[in-house]
């Protein structure tokens, strides 16, 4: 047999396995070089593919690089524009041009799939007003109707999630880590939608996804369950994350069949589907399409970094629904974790504050780099 179609019906096998189900298999990361050299359509032809997320620390790596990016940051050295100003037409450039690949998806799908994310800058995080006027002024730069405009989820994130989408702006709700922060979330996005639908607006054509983070989790727990280092400890490594992902679904279930939903529903609003971030493996010990094999849930988003992809593709495990059904397990794992002593709400809490502080980490790097391009680029022009 021809090892190139075995190899290509192998892939295809494991990826569709997954799509089928229900999930739609978005990537996580994005770049100019991903763009201009094909490869993003390639995975969108050939690897099931049908969305794009992106956030701080992935553009920081992008443009960092200086791949691609050479001539735009000519001409904006030219013009004189601010370090903001030139990160904001980079960032959104890409995010436009990937927009443009996935549009054919997005039609084939009524606006489900085919979305790119782009994040508002993180430095915003606490400062709902501002958040606001970020998203309104991404979702304006980059002119497409599947743009996706990240927001984090944060205590000032919650009341902009609610104005962003009551304008009819579709919003990717970020750094999700806890339930109780899951279930605020969905109720943002439902108090949007009734803006939304007080003013006429057209709900189906208004999404959102919400990224409930998953690799982290167990990082930052396996970690005090290894310090703790008894065999009931130990024995708990690895489980954390699913659990705590495995409720989100629950309350998602709950949340959009509940009589609040009903005449949103009934006036063709879409739900808030779970997307599982943070999908690519820690820890070496783990299978590495762990978060993949799963999590496989009727109506939810798995954003992937390519390597976790390929994995899948080469020896994903999916085997139909891994979610449903498993809340009671769920529940009592995350229970064992706390009888051991380790507070979920502290964990939780330091894992969104981690989060924010990172990707504000990963802006100012990329300022910075931005920044020592644009004068060089503006010597250079001299």
């Amino acid at each position: 047999m021809n090892t190139v179609s075995t190899e290509a019906t192998a892939t295809a096998g494991a990826l569709k396995r997954l799509s089928d189900e229900g999930v739609s298999i978005w990537l996580d990361d994005l770049s100019r070089k991903r763009i201009e050299s094909g490869n993003l359509a390639e995975l969108i032809a050939n690897k099931n593919v049908v969305g794009v997320t992106t956030n701080p620390s992935i553009f920081q790596a992008a443009i960092g690089s200086g791949e691609g990016y050479d001539e735009q940051l000519a001409d904006l050295a030219v013009r004189g524009v601010t370090v903001d100003e030139a990160v904001r037409m980079m960032t959104t450039a890409d995010v436009r041009a990937a927009a443009d690949i996935l549009r054919p998806v997005y039609d084939a799908t009524e606006g489900r799939d085919g979305r790119v994310s782009i994040e508002v800058d993180p430095r915003l995080a606490h400062d709902t007003t501002a958040t606001i006027a970020e998203a309104r002024q991404l979702a304006w730069l980059v002119d497409r109707p599947n743009v996706m405009i990240k927001i984090p989820a944060t205590e000032a994130g919650l009341p902009a999630i609610t104005e962003v989408i009551a304008q009819g702006i579709s919003v990717n709700v970020t750094l999700i880590f806890s339930l109780e922060r899951y279930r605020e979330v969905m109720d943002a996005y439902i108090a949007g939608l009734e803006k939304a639908a007080a003013k006429g607006l057209d709900l189906s054509a208004i999404h959102s996804v919400a990224s409930f983070f998953v690799s982290r989790v167990d990082s930052e727990i396996d970690k005090r369950l290894a310090a703790i280092g008894t065999d009931p400890a130990l024995a708990l490594k690895g489980r954390a994350a699913l659990a705590n992902a495995r409720l989100a679904y629950e309350a998602y279930e709950h949340v959009f069949s509940g009589d609040r939903w009903t005449a949103l529903g009934g006036a063709r609003a879409n739900k808030q589907r779970p997307l599982w971030a943070s999908t690519g493996v820690k820890d070496p010990a783990y299978k590495d399409t762990l978060y993949v094999d799963e999590l496989v849930a009727p109506g939810t988003v798995n954003t992937m970094p390519e390597a976790t992809l390929n994995a899948t593709a080469d020896h994903g495990g999916i085997t139909g629904d891994t979610v449903s059904g498993g809340y009671a397990q769920a529940r009592a794992d995350l229970a064992a974790v706390e009888a051991l002593g380790i507070s979920y709400d502290e964990v939780v809490t330091r894992l969104e504050d981690e989060g924010v502080a990172k990707f504000e980490v990963a802006w100012q790097d990329l300022l910075d780099a931005v920044q020592k391009s644009l004068g060089s680029k503006g010597a250079d022009a001299a």
